[in-house]
C-alpha cells in the first residue's frame, strides 16, 4: 500500500469493486436483503474461483490455504 495520494494506493480495492459493478452491473434490488445476497453470493465465487496476478495467480483461498501453511507453528 502507498502513501495517501499515491496511485498505487488501494489499486487492489479498486480493482475488486470494479469486477464487483461489472458482474453486478446496475441491478436495483426490491430490498436491501437480496442485495446484500447477491453481493454475498459473488464474493463466495469470487474468493473460491477467481485467480489473482497480486497471489501468483492463486486463488485467494488457495493463497490463505498457502500461507496458513507456511507459518511456523508456535513452541
Amino acid at each position: 500500500m502507498g502513501r495517501v495520494g499515491s496511485c498505487f494506493d488501494n489499486a487492489v480495492a479498486e480493482s475488486w469493486f470494479a469486477t464487483l459493478k461489472t458482474e453486478i452491473g446496475t441491478t436495483i434490488w426490491d430490498t436491501r436483503e437480496q442485495a446484500r445476497a447477491d453481493v454475498f453470493a459473488f464474493i463466495q465465487r469470487y474468493n473460491r474461483n477467481r485467480r489473482h496476478s497480486t497471489l501468483d495467480y492463486l486463488t485467494p483461498e488457495e493463497a490463505e490455504l498457502r500461507y496458513r501453511h507456511e507459518l511456523p507453528l508456535a513452541a
